[in-house]
């Protein structure tokens, strides 16, 4: 790796110059628009032989190391004899608050773009102007220094110095990095069955900046076999970062185990945790403001020291590590994290930090996406949480709240609220008979009334303080943010919930939209072991005709496995009739076949319903029951009731599709069968048949893709719960006469196939 380091001019100024406190109270998404239109408006304002956005580039030496220095000045100005850097800046609060000559960062962000001009055209003196703009009022405020470039040398000689350490340390550990991402072997004596295989086709996906789609069956050793290749990538050349994003926690902690064990045997790579900020937060509410929390209240003045020494001391920065150093250094661990996310090889956190446009890491630019691959873990799961991403819904009910709550307080604001709650009343009374309905476009006088209401929030929220208008204003600008993605892949219903009337933007199929927050990594590898089928998932995970393919076959047995199929109707309006047989099923099973099972149920008040029956017919077995809500300690205490060498049976009752049926190991005896009762199918609701109306209207099965698939994934991964390994052996019970059906049938992962028609 070359020791000359490639930053901008405003990466650099930040890092060195960065000071203050987080204060969430109230930011306006708003901002980076406002910053823009004030920016043309200035620049419309130049003369003609003025320019805009000018390319400067320099380079510096500072100690061992070379540093390209580049960025855009907004303004390069030219007066009689003199020349003039303008750098502009906008600002939305009091005139008086900004400092008496302006803000040391912005003064460093001008001055370096002078010293650039300056060496490049042989000026000793060079002027910078700051111009700072009220979003609002449009006020100016100017400030003029003029420099010598002997001045600007030294500045610049003492920004590197500033910077260099954090600069040293990176550049270090990149070296002992790269060589030790190409000397690792294998962590494993052998691979398993297909493991080689799905390694060799991660690495040729990466070398060849392709896209994959692996099914990749349980117990292959998916996160090593995805992480080993990215590293080898890392070490010749072809990355310098890899997100291992997933959705579960266990997940999480899957991959933190695959770099400990490459670390074992060599590996020096630097990885961070994210961890969501309600879970990480240090005190008892999160609330990030300066006067309430110590860890925000000077974050900025602390954080470069705080970086400086995790780095300098550890390369797995999970959870414990970060708590550990936030505390020392009394900083965010949230915010502490996401810092680290843009210094550190590896980043492993939740499908959001890529794809939901509300929470990116939007600091990680288009030239280091070129270099980083995303291991999206679980992939099956991104399609229902992209819907998520990308939808968004307005409540009635707050705007009537916020009507009473600033009725004689806040004029303004309550005819705001008034407005929008009045808009509401009367689409309800335009159907008085509908549950649901869809609306052809969004009503314009709407949104004027929303766009009207964040406007007057964004005065009043600096003095209001009041958690449910500052929840409504992000909840309203989340809605317009989505207005603009409107097209073919939406729908805009109306929901009737008793008397709350709900608004809603529903993305059926997010495949635009995750190609599209993919975009510019140099790869993405979807992988899973129920990405079946194949097409279904490329289809609605963004995926192109030029990306690749491949399933691998399990590397077990189907001799490991004894499949039954009971076929009792599991249909809502059956339950009733036949949940006595279900019962007596389990009962029939654990006589002849005692052990640790799971149960798996669609719904939490079907498993309540059979739990009920079963414990009449049977006070002895011992059973457990998945909880709503469970905490992690609950959830761990579920688990570990699943015992190795039991002598008595027990019965786990779970939810298909929920905190069980995925990511759960338990390896050997301490599981010996799972039974699936019915074929997932998400419940009949409005959602889902907009989902299937308008897939069919692509000449699609409709049916299948927002019922069958998603359901018979479901049952997919709870039966994958139970082999784990070469050694295990057990039963699956499916209990429902649609898996006799060829359409359920041609499911099944092969291992499954052959099964005994019965109970037992």
């Amino acid at each position: 790796m070359s020791d000359t380091i490639s930053i901008s001019v405003r990466t650099l100024v930040e890092h060195v110059f960065r000071s203050g406190s987080i204060d969430s109270r109230f930011r306006s998404p708003s901002t980076m628009l406002d910053g823009t239109r004030i920016h043309q408006m200035i620049q419309k304002t130049y003369g003609e032989s003025d320019q805009k956005e000018v390319y400067l580039r320099t380079e510096v030496k500072a100690g061992e190391l070379s540093f390209t220095i580049d960025g855009r000045c907004d303004g390069l100005l030219f007066r009689d004899e003199e020349v003039i850097i303008d750098e502009i800046k906008s600002f939305s609060h009091a005139s008086e608050q900004i400092q008496q000559e302006g803000y040391p960062v912005h003064w460093a962000q001008a001055k370096l773009y002078a010293l650039m001009y300056a060496r490049d055209n042989d000026l000793q003196k060079i002027t910078v102007q700051l111009t700072y703009v009220h979003v609002d009022t449009l006020e100016k405020i100017f400030f003029k220094e003029r420099y010598n470039i002997t001045e600007l040398e030294v500045f610049l000689e003492n920004v590197m110095e500033d910077y260099s350490p954090y600069a040293n340390l990176l550049s270090s550990h990149r070296k002992k990095r790269n060589a030790s991402c190409k000397e690792l072997t294998f962590p494993f004596e052998t691979y398993r069955e297909g493991q080689r295989k799905l390694a060799g086709v991660i690495y040729k996906s990466i070398f060849d900046k392709k896209n994959l789609f692996a099914k990749a069956p349980t117990g292959i050793g998916k996160t090593i076999s995805t992480l080993f290749p990215s590293v080898k990538a890392i070490g010749e050349g072809h990355l310098d970062k890899v997100f291992y994003l997933t959705a579960k926690t266990i997940t999480r902690t899957a991959a933190e185990d695959a770099f400990k064990k490459m670390r074992s045997c060599g590996l020096c790579l630097s990885t961070v945790t994210i961890t969501a900020k309600d879970k990480v937060c240090f005190k008892e509410e999160t609330n990030c403001q300066k006067d309430y929390c110590e860890f925000a209240n000077g974050y900025y003045d602390r954080i470069n020291d705080a970086i400086l020494d995790i780095l300098s001391n550890e390369t797995s920065m999970n959870r414990e590590v970060i708590e550990i150093y936030a505390k020392k250094h009394t900083v965010c661990p949230f915010e502490f994290s996401i810092d680290l996310a843009y210094a550190v090889d590896s980043i492993i956190c939740d499908y959001n930090y890529v794809f939901d446009p509300r929470v990116s890491l939007k600091r990680l630019l288009e030239e280091q996406k070129k270099s980083t691959a995303l291991l999206v873990d679980e992939a099956h799961n991104l399609v229902d949480r992209g819907r998520e991403m990308f939808s968004s819904s307005l409540n009635k009910d707050v705007f009537l709240q916020l009507k009473k709550e600033f009725k004689g307080v806040n004029k303004s604001l309550f005819d705001a609220a008034s407005k929008l709650n009045a808009w509401f009343l009367s689409l309800k009374k335009e159907n008085p008979d509908k549950q649901e309905f869809t609306l052809e476009h969004l009503d314009g006088e709407l949104i004027d009334s929303l766009v009207q209401f964040v406007e007057i929030s964004e005065q009043a929220l600096p003095i209001e303080a009041s958690p449910t208008l500052l929840e409504e204003y992000f909840i309203v600008n989340n809605f317009l943010k989505i207005k603009e993605f409107l097209d073919e892949h939406y729908v805009i219903y109306v929901e009737k919930v008793k008397n709350d009337l709900i608004v809603k933007l529903f993305c059926m199929d997010p495949s635009k939209l995750l190609h599209q927050m993919g975009k510019g990594y140099r790869s993405k590898i979807f992988f899973s072991a129920t990405l079946s089928p194949i097409n279904f998932y490329q289809d609605l995970l963004g995926g192109q005709k030029d990306d690749y393919a491949l399933s691998i076959p399990s590397p077990f047995s189907s001799d490991q496995v004894d499949v039954y199929i009971h076929p009792l109707s599991t249909r809502f309006r059956d339950r009733e009739q036949t949940k006595e047989s279900i019962a007596a099923g389990i009962q029939s099973l654990i006589k002849k076949r005692p052990g640790n099972y799971f149960i798996f149920f669609p719904s939490y008040q079907y498993l309540l319903a059979v739990y009920e029956q079963f414990k009449q017919q049977d006070e002895v077995t011992k059973t457990i029951i998945q909880a709503a809500g469970m905490t992690e300690t609950e959830r761990e205490a579920f688990l570990d009731a699943f015992k190795p060498n039991q002598t008595e049976t027990l019965l786990g009752f779970a939810v298909l599709g929920g905190i069980f049926s995925e990511g759960v190991d338990l390896i050997g005896d301490r599981l010996n069968g799972v039974v699936v009762i019915g074929v997932g199918l998400p419940q009949l609701c409005f959602e889902r048949n907009l989902i299937k109306d308008h897939f069919n209207q692509q000449n699609k099965n409709g049916y299948d893709y927002a019922y069958v698939y998603p359901g018979m994934n479901k049952v997919l991964q709870a039966g994958g719960r139970l082999i784990r390994s070469e050694e295990d052996h057990g039963t699956i019970v499916l209990i429902d006469d649609r898996f006799l059906q060829r359409r359920y049938q041609q499911l099944l992962p092969p291992e499954w196939q052959r099964f005994t028609v019965g109970s037992l």
